[in-house]
């Protein structure tokens, strides 16, 4: 089999307001618009955004990892997301994982890079 490309496709109630979601929060890059999808680059990552959703929460499996979760849960929030889980602190170690909710309903994560384990 030859692939030619991979996206991971979410659905949206309103696709315009998705877009701008992903575009402003995560410094998403248009590749394709029309009446039907969007796609969204976002380092090198292509998120398929398909209009005709209904805007039922559901889980995606996306995860984005960002350098601070409590800065990047205050993010989703003014982007017009929600927050499932707020980051809390885990082990003496800053927060490392958010839940999130986009603004079509579409449940991600954010996760920070945890410092490696100690070695005996």
């Amino acid at each position: 089999m030859i692939v030619e490309r991979v996206k991971y496709v979410i659905w949206a109630a309103d696709m315009e307001r998705a877009v701008r979601f992903y575009c402003q929060l995560f410094g998403g890059r248009v590749l394709k618009h029309n009446s039907v999808i969007a796609e969204v680059e976002i380092l090198g990552s292509v998120i398929g955004i398909h209009g005709g959703g209904e805007g039922k929460r559901t889980w995606t499996g996306l995860s984005f990892q960002v350098p601070d979760v409590m800065l990047g849960a205050k993010e989703v929030v003014a982007a017009g997301g929600q927050l499932t889980h707020e980051p809390e602190p885990e082990n003496g170690e800053p927060p490392h994982l958010a839940m999130c909710i986009d603004t079509e309903g579409n449940e991600f994560m954010l996760s920070r890079k945890r410092a490696p384990a100690p070695t005996a």
